[in-house]
């Protein structure tokens, strides 16, 4: 049996208007910490010419389609083994570390060697508050900074996502694949962690990012999805269970 549920959708109609989708922090613990998500867009550019790319519509509307989440920690890193050959991280930083060494593995995770991708690249996962939520079919697409420059590239890709984000809000991490672990990673608070992208059934439709509320059915239904990927092996064959218990409405934006 299918089952369907209706989404509230603005009066205009649900293909016109806005998309809009909201974003919250899973757990306020340090939320001092964490930027909003920003639309990416190119800042101090020339724009004096009319043939200028920064000008050009293609340029504004593919820019205006990702937003931003930066780096809420500096981090310098180093891979290395211990005398029995197990994989383990090493705070680089020291004693000048802003994350004190027994906080670390908090926010950083070295996944287990059995599951990289590949055997010469470990893979370590930085864990986020960060959560998109909406109220109509909504997938949001995780990327590498393609638009940042770093002087000093990381020693490695980032490897994001895709999912349908309104039947399956959850906490974001930042998943990298050491390439060349012999050389530190080394991330620095305020610059771009990774892109946002967000597809839905109006191409045409802007989005509108909102500050949401933790509405007790928001928590509540978050609770009922979490953890799952513990238990099975494909969460996505859970999404129609997941839309058979979803309420019609979870996105209030918060008032400021």
């Amino acid at each position: 049996m299918q089952i369907t549920v209706t989404y509230d959708r603005p009066d205009e109609g649900p293909r016109s208007g806005p998309v809009q989708v909201g974003w919250f922090l899973a757990n306020d613990k340090g939320a001092v910490l964490y930027d909003p998500p920003e639309r990416l867009v190119s800042r101090q550019v020339s724009r004096v010419h009319a043939k200028s790319a920064s000008r050009c519509p293609a340029v504004i509307q593919m820019e205006s389609r990702y937003f931003v989440v930066k780096c809420p920690f500096d981090l310098h890193i180093g891979f290395s083994r211990d005398d029995k050959g197990k994989a383990v991280l090493v705070n680089r930083a020291g004693t000048a570390s802003p994350i004190r060494s027994n906080k670390l593995n908090e926010v950083l995770t070295l996944v287990s060697e059995v599951e990289w991708r590949y055997p010469d690249r470990p893979t370590v996962q930085l864990h986020l508050p960060y959560t998109f939520i909406a109220d109509e079919p909504v997938w949001m697409t995780q990327v590498g900074t393609f638009a940042h420059y770093r002087k000093d590239p990381l020693p490695g890709t980032i490897f994001g996502g895709r999912f349908q984000l309104n039947l399956w809000p959850r906490p974001l991490m930042w998943a990298f694949e050491w390439h060349e672990p012999e050389k530190d990673l080394i991330l620095k608070r305020g610059e771009p962690l990774f892109y946002c992208q967000f597809e839905h059934e109006g191409p045409d439709r802007p989005v509108q990012m909102v500050e949401a509320d933790k509405t007790p059915e928001l928590t509540t239904y978050m609770e009922q999805i979490s953890g799952v990927v513990n238990y099975v092996n494909q969460t996505f064959s859970l999404m129609k269970d997941a839309e058979r218990l979803r309420p019609p409405k979870l996105l209030k934006p918060k008032d400021r």
